[in-house]
């Protein structure tokens, strides 16, 4: 890890503060992918709740 050091060169252990950036929008690819993955777990989910319904019905 990185020293960073302080006045009266005592040096100081804290970890270097990243570079701040700002965050852009996704754009219309990304909204699609985003709305496609969700669907995927939608219906994931919702297949592992019909299987659990379904399996704990046998018993």
């Amino acid at each position: 890890m990185p020293y960073t050091t302080e006045e009266g060169g005592r040096l100081n252990n804290f970890a270097r503060e990243p570079k701040v950036y700002q965050a852009e929008p996704p754009n219309q690819k990304q909204q699609l992918n985003y709305v496609v993955l969700g669907a995927i777990g939608l219906v994931l989910v919702g297949g592992l709740i019909f299987v659990a319904f379904s399996v704990s019905a046998l018993s």
